[in-house]
C-alpha cells in the first residue's frame, strides 16, 4: 500500500494545495511555518480519521474559512479514494471511502496503517504512564480489531461505573447488584486486554531489538516490561483482579473513580537494565523513540500483511551525526515514507535513493520537486 496523491483544501495554511508522492522515500523540505507538518497530519486523518496534532477538529480549518477537506489516493493492494469533509459551523466531519460514508470511524483504524514519529514522542519514554499506555493501545489496535473493540468496550464500561460509583457517594446509597454488574463487565474485558498487552510486550521486545542494533549495533541492550494490576498479579489475573477491586471499593465510592485495572497499568523502558525514564540522556531518549517507532513499522508490517505509512516529522535535528546516519540508512529498509526537513543542505548524509522524491515547500504552500 502506497499513497499516491493528496489534496488539501482550507487546512491551516494549506488553501489549495495538490502533492504527487513516490512510492519510496519522500523529503518534504521547506522553512519553518510553511506547513509541512500538516501535510504529514493531513496524511494521519486519512488514516486514522484524526488529527495527530490537536484533539479538536476546528482548530486545523483555515483562519477565515468554514470547513477543510483532505482527499488521498492509495493503491497498491487495493485502490482507495478517501476523502475528509469537516464544517465548522456543523462542527461535523464525514469520512467517504471510494465515494461511501464509513458510519463508525473506529472502523478505519487498521485498513491504512500509519507510523508517526515526531518530537511529541518525547512523552513516550519522558511522560506520564498514560502516554505509553496510549502508544500500547494504538499499535495494536491497527493489528488487531478485537483489541480495538476490547478498548472501547473497556472505556464504555469504565465511564459508565465512575458515574455509579459518584452517584453511590453522592447519594450514600450503595446499589451492590448495579454496581456488581458494571464491576463484572470490567474484570472481564480488562483481563482481555491484559492477555493482550502481555502478549504484544512478548513480541514487540524481538523487533525493539532488531531496531536498536541497526542503529547502535550492540552497544545498549533495550528492554520493555509491562507492569499490571499494580504489580500483585501473575496468574489467575480474573480472581486477582476482583480481589483488588473488594480491597479498593470503598476508596474508589469515596473518591467516585476507578482505582484497579488496566487504564492504570505502565510500560517500564530500561537500557542495559537502568530505568531509561530515571538515567536516560537526551541521546538516549530520542533514539528509544526513534526505535520504537521502527518496531511498530515492522511489527505493523508483519501482522498486516502491508507496509504502514511512514511518517517522521523533524526527526534528524536532536540525534548526533552517527545515529542521524544509522536510522537515514535504516530508512531504506521501509516502504513509503515522508520525511520533513528544515534544510536539505545540512544533511549531507542523507542519500536520495532511486524513486526517492524531494518535494520543496515555500510561503503560499507553493510545491515544488527536485
Amino acid at each position: 500500500m502506497f499513497l499516491s496523491s493528496i489534496s488539501l483544501r482550507n487546512i491551516r495554511k494549506h488553501t489549495d494545495t495538490k502533492i504527487d508522492f513516490a512510492n519510496k522515500l519522500n523529503y518534504i523540505v521547506g522553512g519553518n511555518g510553511v506547513g509541512k507538518t500538516t501535510i504529514l497530519e493531513s496524511i494521519y486523518y486519512l488514516c486514522t480519521t484524526k488529527s495527530c496534532v490537536t484533539t479538536t477538529d476546528s482548530e486545523v480549518v483555515k483562519i477565515g474559512k468554514n470547513n477543510f477537506t483532505i482527499q488521498g489516493c492509495f493503491a497498491g493492494m487495493t485502490n482507495d479514494d478517501v476523502q475528509i469533509n469537516y464544517s465548522h459551523s456543523e462542527n461535523k466531519k464525514v469520512y467517504l471511502l471510494n465515494s461511501k460514508q464509513v458510519a463508525r470511524f473506529s472502523n478505519i483504524i487498521g485498513k491504512f496503517p500509519v507510523v508517526l514519529l515526531s518530537p511529541a514522542d518525547h512523552s513516550i519514554t519522558q511522560g506520564y504512564p498514560a502516554e505509553r499506555r496510549r502508544f500500547v493501545d494504538s499499535v495494536i489496535s491497527q493489528a488487531s480489531r478485537t483489541y480495538l473493540n476490547l478498548i472501547i468496550e473497556y472505556n464504555r464500561t469504565l465511564k459508565q461505573r465512575a458515574y455509579l460509583l459518584n452517584r453511590i457517594r453522592e447519594n450514600n446509597n450503595k446499589n451492590i447488584n448495579e454496581l456488581n454488574a458494571w464491576t463484572e463487565r470490567l474484570v472481564s474485558a480488562g483481563v482481555e486486554i491484559i492477555k493482550h498487552r502481555i502478549e504484544f510486550v512478548g513480541e514487540f521486545e524481538e523487533y525493539i531489538n532488531d531496531s536498536y542494533k541497526k542503529i547502535l549495533s550492540n552497544k545498549e541492550e533495550p528492554r520493555v516490561q509491562y507492569y499490571f494490576l499494580d504489580g500483585k498479579c501473575q496468574t489467575d489475573l480474573e480472581n486477582c483482579f476482583i480481589e483488588l477491586l473488594a480491597q479498593r471499593e470503598e476508596d474508589e465510592i469515596r473518591r467516585g473513580t476507578n482505582l484497579v485495572g488496566p487504564h492504570r497499568d505502565d510500560f517500564i523502558f530500561d537500557i542495559n537494565g537502568i530505568s531509561l525514564k530515571s538515567y536516560g540522556s537526551q541521546g538516549q531518549h530520542k533514539t528509544f523513540q526513534t526505535v520504537l517507532r521502527f518496531a511498530e513499522f515492522f511489527y505493523l508490517k508483519d501482522r498486516a500483511g502491508n507496509a504502514p505509512l511512514f511518517l517522521l516529522d523533524d526527526v534528524f535535528g536532536e540525534l548526533d551525526a552517527d545515529r542521524a546516519i544509522a536510522i537515514s540508512n535504516y530508512l531504506s529498509t521501509v516502504g513509503q515514507a515522508f520525511i520533513t526537513l528544515t534544510d536539505f543542505g545540512y544533511t549531507s548524509f542523507l542519500k536520495l535513493g532511486v524513486g526517492d522524491k524531494v518535494i520543496k515547500i515555500s510561503e503560499g504552500s507553493n510545491i515544488t520537486y527536485a
